[in-house]
């Protein structure tokens, strides 16, 4: 009698590169027999990919556990990312919870799960992060139309209201020779776009004569790929260089995504932040002079510990008056072991909350009015699924696009008219 197919369902929570690391340790399962389920369904084996930059997502991970649990009683538990790293005793303390792994260990996952012993309590095998050297290469291949590229982790900043540092170690990365080469296992696929992701990518090759603009120049001849696009990167290290390349390559989209976190100069200080208003307002200027119609978003934190009101306006001001597309907005979480909670006065809840609205208004203006300077172009469009009987992809520059159309026409590219504004998206027409 054949032994049965043991399930295996993956979760992940948090950025970009959290789903590249979860879709490399799913390829090893895969290999070694298991059958992939959906988190939602029964399984034999949970396991959960966790972040752990806001209280909510500390939050959002013990929900989906104690949900694991539910659904089957007798499976196993293992829990691993950022908040196994930084609070892996808390993890333990959830009732079903059988294996948590820190971020130097999760990738020995497989390994760990064929010594457990099922009737004994949480297996918490964890390293201190300074003892974390090593770089991990991973891409995901789950999406038909893009891949995350995962070609660097960790971080040498210390940002006062972080706790990335804390739960990926130093800043680390591979050689362009190797990152290459997982472009081109990609590349390999029907894959159509390579997302660079990492921690801090602008840092990549740190320790080494290599550097970002090297490999993006090395990834600009890469075949069987139409597009390369960056996920982040820190103001102070998008040069010039960078910017002129992209703007002149057919593969590199015009998109950039850069945190600013604040318009105020005191609060960038008490941040911690390696740049001021001017060098961001500088690098926004610089890519719209080269690219006019290019994309760019912004993070931003709100609330930060001594925030006053007209802190909060510098950042609203700049924002309003920066040609810039979008805002991903995020409310200031208080996190252990952070600088940040023992500065300034605590800003109160509600003021936090409407402060937060405030921009997330901001941000669809800034996208309405972005969307209308185009609208009549034609920009290459990417398919990637059907939503609402409508075919669905992005543009280029990022923005979103729907149209009628065949589902016959996913993972191709083609010319699209953009005809109306609809605020998240433009209905476009072939």
């Amino acid at each position: 009698m054949s032994t049965p197919v043991k399930r295996v369902a993956f979760h992940t929570l948090g950025c970009k590169l959290n789903f590249s690391e979860t879709a490399e340790i799913s390829r090893s399962f895969n290999r070694h027999g298991f059958k992939k389920v959906d988190y939602r369904d029964e399984a034999d084996i949970y396991i959960l990919n966790t972040c752990s930059v806001t209280e909510n997502a500390d939050k959002e991970a013990r929900k989906l556990i104690r949900q694991a649990k539910r659904r089957n009683p007798a499976s196993a538990i293992a829990v691993i990312g950022c908040y196994a790293q930084l609070n892996p005793d808390e993890i333990a303390a959830i009732d079903g919870v059988n294996l948590i792994l820190g971020t130097k260990e999760k990738f020995n996952l497989l390994e760990q799960l064929a010594q457990l012993d099922m009737n004994s309590d949480a297996k918490v095998i964890q390293s201190e992060i300074n003892h974390t050297h090593t770089f991990a290469p991973s891409y995901s291949a789950g999406e038909r139309t893009r891949s995350f590229l995962k070609i660097q982790d960790g971080c040498d900043y210390t940002c006062s209201f972080c706790t990335v540092p804390l739960a990926r170690g130093e800043s680390r990365s591979d050689t362009i020779e190797n990152t290459m080469n997982a472009a081109l296992e990609i590349a390999k696929t029907d894959t159509r776009e390579i997302v660079l992701t990492g921690v801090n990518i602008g840092d990549f090759g740190k320790g080494s004569t290599a550097t970002f603009f090297d490999l993006i120049q090395r990834l600009d001849h890469l075949n069987g790929i139409d597009r390369i696009r960056i996920s982040s990167i820190e103001p102070n290290l998008l040069t010039d260089d960078v910017i002129e390349f992209c703007s002149s390559s057919n593969k590199l989209m015009p998109h950039f995504h850069m945190p600013l976190q604040s318009g105020s100069n005191k609060i960038l200080v008490a941040m911690r932040r390696r740049y001021k208003r001017d060098l961001y307002a500088d690098r926004v200027a610089r890519i719209k002079s080269l690219n006019p119609d290019a994309c760019i978003g912004a993070d931003v934190i709100v609330g930060f510990p001594g925030e006053t009101d007209e802190d909060f306006l510098d950042t609203y001001n700049i924002l309003n008056d920066l040609d810039i597309s979008y805002l991903h907005v995020f409310t200031y979480s208080e996190r252990p072991n952070t600088d940040a909670i023992r500065l300034g006065k605590a800003v109160p809840k509600a003021t936090r909350a409407e402060r937060s609205k405030m921009l997330h208004i901001l941000s669809d203006k800034k996208r309405r009015y972005f969307h209308t300077q185009l609208l009549g172009e034609n920009r290459p469009v990417l398919f990637e699924n059907m939503k609402n009987g409508k075919l669905v992809g992005h543009t280029d520059n990022y923005i979103q696009v729907q149209i009628d159309g065949d589902p016959k026409l996913i993972n191709t590219i083609h010319k699209i008219y953009l005809a109306e504004n609809n605020g998240a998206f433009v209905k476009g027409k072939l």
